[in-house]
């Protein structure tokens, strides 16, 4: 039998519910997957947290998995190529991705390098993509000098080493328990708080460039837009993944993944990220797995902030699925 968590109600993840699962047969251009790890990410939760256009309950919950496919639809064809069953993949902008098996359309679906382990593969290509159409959006090269917010988050990790390979450097907020993991990937820190401003001015100086080229905001707050409107003297060389409220005020530019032209260039992105990170050019910090009964809990950690990397949701008989996990939900007069 296989199961998933649903949200059955706009709310926290506290309402959310494990339940069983009828997963579909694959109709042409599909494929099903038995899931091996799921990506947390904020959006999951973030999401379901109140009602969104074109959404109705219950809202099955996850956007990226990695796993192994157990059955293939007619001509169902994969970012990467032909699909089969026994194939190792990973696969994103999924719905519905905490979950032990689950039927979705080949087109999101990538064959996973064997040089990429399955808690990575599962948590690469939503902050992978988004980092890409941030330094995108901003038109970064070469020689620029980028100033990045949060820069030891899920998102910034990947800016981070995404700008080393093109050599763009990067001056990366963080707090001084995290200096160490942004200068491992590249970046110059600072630490966030009062005297940001000047802590940024003053590593310029030292670095003997102009000033900043470019701000990427990953963190919101209203400290990391009213420095990045000080210092960069073109607001389309601003983006935000965070703070889009700010971004209409003061006329920058807002990033997301709902949008057609963010979906288009992510989807554009995957393959070469996954080829990244097979290499070893791209890597995914980890932090944490939890069995899939537990993404409640998984959610609360994350909530708490600076989990140091990404978390993870492991399936299988490990997840502990028992009648204190499980639960049932009516809705159009049957249970799920």
């Amino acid at each position: 039998m296989a199961w998933h968590w649903i949200a059955p109600e706009w709310g926290s993840p506290e309402q959310w519910r494990f339940v069983e699962n009828i997963v579909p047969v694959p109709g042409p251009g599909e494929v099903t997957l038995r899931v091996r790890a799921a990506g947390v990410n904020p959006a999951d939760a973030k999401h379901v947290a109140s009602p969104r256009p074109g959404r109705e309950l219950p809202v099955a919950i996850g956007y990226e998995v990695a796993g192994t496919v157990i059955a293939v639809g007619p001509e169902a064809s994969g970012v990467t190529g032909p699909l089969a069953v026994g194939d190792e993949v990973l696969a994103f902008r999924v719905t519905g991705g905490y979950a032990t098996e689950l039927t979705v359309p080949a087109e999101k679906v990538l064959h996973r390098p064997s040089t990429l382990n399955i808690a990575e593969a599962a948590n690469l290509l939503l902050a992978g993509t988004t980092a890409a159409e941030m330094l995108h959006a901003v038109d970064a090269r070469a020689g620029d000098t980028v100033l990045l917010h949060a820069a030891s988050g899920a998102v910034g990790s990947i800016v981070l080493q995404l700008a080393a390979l093109r050599g763009i450097t990067v001056i990366g907020t963080a707090s001084e328990a995290r200096a160490a993991d942004v200068r491992a990937l590249g970046g110059i820190p600072v630490t966030y708080g009062p005297g940001l401003r000047e802590r940024v001015e003053e590593t310029i100086r030292s670095l003997r460039r102009a000033g900043v080229d470019a701000a990427l905001d990953a963190a919101g707050t209203e400290e990391a837009v009213e420095v990045s409107l000080a210092l960069v003297s073109e607001r389309r060389r601003i983006v935000t993944v965070a703070a889009p409220g700010r971004a209409e005020e003061h006329g920058f530019q807002a990033l997301a993944g709902t949008k057609p032209d963010s979906a288009t260039f992510r989807d554009a992105a995957r393959s070469d990220l996954v080829t990244l990170a097979g290499r070893g050019l791209l890597r995914v910090p980890l932090s944490r797995s939890y069995p899939l009964s537990e993404a409640r809990e998984a959610h609360r950690f994350l909530s708490q902030g600076h989990p140091g990397g990404k978390l993870t949701l492991i399936p299988g008989p490990e997840s502990g699925v028992t009648e204190a996990h499980a639960g049932s939900y009516d809705h159009a007069g049957g249970d799920l």
